[in-house]
């Protein structure tokens, strides 16, 4: 019986030879599944960007509602405690009414006939607002509809309650939630296509491999070879492919994303896609090693099990 380290290193050193043997095969299946791979990271990078950006409009969005005038400080207060506990709610900030007034003041504060009138009331027109923002835009509507005047949630705090903004803001936060799915949609489907098309075409290299090397493969069937000895170059083979390719698809993102970082900066308002793709290098090439290792060991092993017979 043969030595396991000598048989790995014999399998290893055929299927390194048929790799470099094979230039013309060799080249255009790291280019298809390189391809493949700048798909994916190219998602991984919108994906980035799309987080980012969704953050910053999540930020923007909120509930505000408003309280009426008569509104003690202990109820007002009462009522925030018993909105923070919603297990949807990420925070509430209180806007006194005095804290209300000066925001109109500085926002109309170049609006003289605004200003006047304001100047001629004897008391403040504004109440006391809470600003209230979800864990997840989703969240929203049953914040909204837990806060309305006829759940048993807040009892009696629901009578200080003027009116809450959610639903004027409704439709802007269910496109929100719609672009989010649309993306997460979209994207899988995309990298789905593509990891197919990549599968088939390592596939059909294998199989075109395995066409190659028949009589060599006749050969060692006839002299006693094993079946993990036959199969085991075509692994090595297609594992070359899939650490080549990954490597190739990082070196290309390098200049490609320093290239468009001061763009990128100044369009998505301060997010350096060559800062994001240094932070995050190891998870961009574990993810597409991982891929392509997946992709490229499958298809090996059916294509040599069909074409084999083994």
């Amino acid at each position: 019986m043969k030595n396991p380290s000598t048989l790995f290193k014999r399998i290893f050193k055929s299927g390194s030879l048929n790799f470099f043997r094979n230039k013309t095969v060799s080249i255009s299946s790291v280019a298809i599944l390189t391809t493949t791979l700048i798909i994916i990271g190219i998602f991984f990078f919108f994906r980035g960007i799309f987080d980012y950006t969704l953050t910053q409009v999540k930020d923007k969005v909120d509930i505000k509602v408003y309280l009426k005038l008569d509104a003690s400080d202990e109820d007002i207060s009462a009522l925030k405690q018993k909105i923070m506990r919603l297990p949807e709610v990420k925070s509430v900030e209180l806007a006194t009414a005095i804290d209300s007034l000066n925001d109109f003041k500085e926002k109309h504060s170049n609006d003289a006939i605004t200003m006047q009138a304001l100047d001629e009331l004897s008391t403040n027109p504004f109440g006391a607002v809470l600003t209230i923002v979800a864990q997840d835009t989703a969240g929203y509507e049953s914040i909204a509809q837990t806060l309305d005047s006829g759940t048993q949630f807040l009892g009696e705090s629901s009578s200080i309650i003027d009116k809450i903004n959610y639903y004027e803001l409704k439709s802007s936060i269910d496109k929100l939630n719609n672009i989010v799915n649309w993306i997460n949609t979209i994207g899988y489907w995309i990298t789905l296509i593509f990891i197919i098309m990549s599968s088939l075409i390592i596939f059909n290299t294998i199989r075109l491999s395995i066409f190659i090397y028949k009589d060599e493969i006749s050969v060692m069937r006839l002299v006693g070879a094993s079946n993990m000895y036959i199969r085991g170059p075509f692994l090595v083979e297609s594992t070359i492919y899939a650490c080549v390719s990954s490597v190739l698809t990082m070196i290309l993102f390098l200049p490609i994303t320093f290239y468009i970082a001061k763009k990128t900066s100044i369009f998505l308002n301060g997010l350096n896609i060559y800062n994001y793709y240094l932070n995050n290098f190891f998870s961009l090439f574990g993810l597409l090693l991982m891929v392509s290792l997946i992709l490229s060991t499958i298809s090996s092993i059916l294509a040599t099990r069909k074409y084999l017979k083994i």
